[in-house]
């Protein structure tokens, strides 16, 4: 998975968003941010102090809680070992690609570094990992949506980007993670994750073709 920043572009003042659209963001940036590396003591520190609410979501925000307060670092570090790298591999393989094909660094990831190209964005230097992951995806769908590398995109392009490199199989992918054999302290994140999917899925949905 990815250990530094995935993205780099000449970054630019953003102009302001919607509550709604930052809080879009800041759950992309944060499956992005646990899905990229094993979560330090700072980490769990950060994800124990969440809220969450009576809907489906802000239950599994609340169950990810519970299992971060007692949790130790080094049980992260075991279990995401186990899920995302392994001996050879681990349990689940985290890239489109994979989960679209069947097999690692096929059109998916092409037609996604076409994309990543035509809004001036490319990986990292010190990053090694295919862009097709999981946790990248994660952190370009929160860069459009607040503008980071530029003017905030648009809804329909938010929905073109959704629909073409994360509908198709993040579901998927976190229902496995939710269901993986080692997950515990990723199965509420996989949860949280195939939730959110579905209410993004829902709203794309309702914006007029």
């Amino acid at each position: 998975m990815m250990q530094e920043q995935m993205m780099t572009a000449p970054e630019t003042a953003a102009p302001p968003i919607s509550p709604e659209d930052r809080m879009r963001a800041d759950l992309y940036n944060f499956l992005g941010m646990i899905l990229a590396r094993p979560a330090d003591q700072l980490s769990l520190d950060m994800v124990a102090g969440l809220e969450g609410n009576d809907t489906e979501l802000g239950q599994a925000i609340t169950s990810l809680t519970r299992v971060a307060r007692v949790v130790a670092p080094k049980t992260v570090e075991r279990e995401f070992n186990q899920l995302f790298i392994g001996l050879g591999r681990g349990e689940l393989l985290p890239y489109a690609s994979y989960y679209m094909t069947g097999f690692l660094n096929e059109k998916p990831l092409a037609t996604l570094r076409r994309d990543m190209a035509a809004r001036g964005l490319s990986r990292a230097e010190n990053v090694y990992e295919p862009e097709d992951n999981i946790a990248s995806l994660m952190e370009m769908m929160a860069a459009l949506i607040v503008g980071r590398f530029g003017t905030p995109a648009t809804l329909e392009d938010q929905k073109t980007f959704f629909n073409r490199h994360i509908a198709p199989w993040a579901g998927h992918f976190f229902s496995d993670l939710e269901a993986a054999k080692t997950s515990v302290f990723f199965a509420p994140v996989g949860q949280m994750g195939r939730l959110f999917m579905e209410i993004e899925a829902e709203g794309f949905r309702m914006i007029a073709e």
